[in-house]
């Protein structure tokens, strides 16, 4: 026989009783949420001491953007030609710095050699029309031939070559010259 005392008895006796505790719990549960709505909207929630949203701090943010030195560069004006070591930095170190793809290593005497022993004229055309896995220019079309040379000078003589860096020819200035201009 069973005890009294260790006899479980739950507070809820009669169905009446079950759904008062239903509906209790429901409308618990539907005040709660309603009071955390109220409590999130209530306020504009932009952080403890924030002002990121101001004019300020968004001109602030925006501003390294804007004050970027940009360059303009005068369509219709001569071009500025490149060194070979500035060249060799933007273009060609993507490949010649790392050995990508068979290319030389730049000041790697060993895999230069044969290709310095093919000449500079040689060199020049492989440089300026491709060859292999490397495109006409190292990729950039609009590199000049006498920039594309002094890449090529700057590369070969960092690995043992004695080239001379190219002679650039002054520009025609005659109306032959100054016809294309005005056809744009």
């Amino acid at each position: 026989m069973s005890e009294p005392q260790n006899e479980h008895q739950s507070a809820i006796k009669t169905p009446k009783q079950l759904l008062v505790a239903v509906a209790g719990f429901f409308l618990v549960v539907v005040i709660g949420i309603i009071l955390l709505v109220q409590y999130a909207t209530t306020e504009k929630l932009t952080g403890a001491g924030s002002d990121s949203q101001s004019g300020e701090a968004v001109t602030n943010r925006i501003r390294p953007v804007a004050d970027i030195d940009y360059t303009f560069k005068d369509a219709s004006g001569p071009k500025q030609l490149q060194a070979g070591d500035a060249v060799y930095t933007t273009v060609c170190a993507a490949c010649h710095g790392s050995g990508a793809a068979g290319s030389p290593k730049l000041a790697d005497a060993g895999a230069w050699g044969p290709r310095i022993a093919q000449g500079y004229p040689t060199l020049l055309q492989h440089a300026v029309e491709g060859i292999r896995a490397m495109p006409a220019k190292g990729g950039n079309p609009d590199l000049d031939e006498v920039e594309v040379a002094r890449a090529v000078v700057y590369m070969a003589n960092q690995s043992g070559a004695k080239f001379k860096e190219p002679e650039v020819k002054p520009a025609a200035t005659d109306a032959a010259g100054a016809e294309p201009a005005a056809a744009k």
